[in-house]
């Protein structure tokens, strides 16, 4: 499962065939595969002539590019909706049009439903068809009401897509794998997503260079399960991720960063650990998503894989990489939760130790296992196991934090900061760092003596000294 993200407003980019400029404005909601689905919806858009706007009052057309995996997502998306058609009336009443789309798994999901309580919908389609969009688009010119394309496509969407061409920044997303195989009973992915999917290596590899030549630094590879990764290389044999991270590493030149994510347990592999021990430009946080400490839950959960399985996994990748920190996503309140259950989790998280992570209450996914299976906790004592966890991981992250006092680190100045003559960057744990520098420093990796640290965030100088790739999580 992919990390959720807070919705973002992502501009498209279009060109229009015609010359008359038109706009559209999508927001992005969820994971970070759905940012850079939206970001291709902007290339795929591109030759039809729209242009990026800041807002949806500004906009000929808008997209709901949509998630499923949080807590009622749908119910987030009709609420959305809703405004949006005040803003479409308003439209109309002034000569105009304001077409609206809904994209991304919700859309894949609950199709019909919107049709049925949003039927002022022009277009839904879900991930693996937006490169049908111009498509969709014509069929809408023509009339017949809505466009509806939430059947998985017969060929692959990455073969129909053009070449990036919105603009990017230093950190970018590149998706190599999509779908999943594994059927977590609480999970809506291979029902939202498909199967699982790899893209061939050369299309990576190319697509990499490309990125590169428009100024990224740092490539993170993405999959709903991307160490699950098999892509076809050029002699017709099957590549893994620990092998695609080393093409892209000594093929692809100018990538200072690489990162992936999400990976599960069972898609830890010898090549993937090997690639931790020898590939340089490979970051030292994995975000490995364990759910529960509780081998009941994990069974239930049909993870695969016991809570010391996923302890000896974290062993060979600590000793393969010493320097390595983890993140992980934690489900408290899974149906049959005791509270013996929920002390194995938080045993777990003591013996293993996170730099960072996710965790969630239970909330039941229509057409999953789980939502009709074993007993329901009830919601106050989800939240006080919330609470709970919670307040362990943020120590945790605390004091990983202030680990780094003292040192000093590469940090990546992708962005401005909170106040002027600052600029913002990752470190290679991903931690936010804040440090004063001048605008020709965005997008170069600068040495930075750490002299605050927070529960979500660092701060420092910057420095002449050698940076350090990282320290021991332990």
């Amino acid at each position: 499962m992919l990390t959720s993200a807070p919705p973002s407003a992502s501009p498209i980019l279009e060109r229009s065939e015609s010359r008359l400029s038109k706009k559209v404005f999508i927001k992005t909601y969820g994971c970070q595969m759905n940012v850079y689905d939206s970001a291709r919806m902007a290339d795929v858009l591109a030759p039809l002539g729209y242009t990026a706007c800041a807002t949806p009052a500004e906009a000929d057309m808008v997209i709901l590019n949509t998630c499923h995996i949080r807590e009622k997502a749908d119910d987030k998306v009709f609420s959305e909706l809703g405004r949006l058609h005040q803003l479409q009336i308003e439209k109309e009443r002034a000569g105009g049009r304001l077409v609206l789309g809904v994209a991304g798994c919700v859309a894949q999901a609950e199709g019909a439903e919107i049709a049925r309580r949003a039927p002022y919908v022009d277009m839904v389609f879900g991930p693996q068809s937006y490169h049908r969009l111009p498509e969709m688009v014509a069929r809408l010119a023509r009339g017949g009401g809505l466009v509806l394309e939430t059947e998985f496509p017969v060929e692959d969407k990455f073969d129909h897509l053009p070449q990036p061409s919105h603009q990017i920044g230093p950190s970018v997303f590149l998706t190599i794998q999509e779908g999943c195989d594994k059927f977590c009973t609480f999970c809506v992915v291979p029902y939202t997503r498909g199967a699982e999917f790899s893209r061939p290596v050369a299309d990576i590899v190319a697509e990499a260079r490309l990125l590169v030549s428009q100024g990224a630094r740092e490539i993170t590879v993405l999959g709903q399960n991307v160490n699950a990764y098999h892509g076809a290389g050029e002699n017709g044999a099957v590549v893994g991720l620990g092998e695609l991270i080393r093409r892209l590493a000594g093929e692809v030149g100018g990538i200072e960063r690489l990162r992936y994510m999400t990976s599960h347990p069972r898609d830890v592999d010898d090549s993937l650990i090997a690639a931790h021990r020898d590939v340089g430009i490979l970051m030292p946080l994995l975000h490995l998503p364990v759910q529960s400490g509780a081998d009941r839950i994990l069974a239930a959960m049909n993870r695969g894989h016991t809570a010391q399985d996923y302890r000896r996994i974290v062993d060979r990748l600590r000793d393969a990489c010493p320097p390595l920190a983890l993140s992980s996503d934690f489900i408290v309140g899974f149906p049959g939760e005791t509270g013996a259950d929920f002390e194995a989790t938080m045993t777990l998280i003591r013996e293993v130790g996170y730099a960072q992570a996710f965790s969630f209450k239970y909330s039941p996914r229509p057409g999953t296992p789980a939502a009709t299976q074993g007993v329901q906790v009830a919601e106050p004592v989800k939240a006080a196991r919330l609470a709970d966890l919670q307040v362990l991981l943020a120590e945790q992250q605390h004091a990983f934090n202030e680990s780094f006092l003292g040192k000093t680190l590469p940090v990546l100045l992708d962005r401005p900061g909170r106040q002027a003559g600052q600029l913002a960057g990752r470190s290679p744990y991903l931690q936010p760092v804040q440090v004063a520098a001048s605008a020709d420093l965005l997008g170069t990796i600068a040495s930075v003596a750490i002299n605050a640290a927070r529960t979500n965030s660092l701060a420092g100088r910057l420095s002449t000294l050698p940076a350090l790739a990282g320290v021991s999580a332990a």
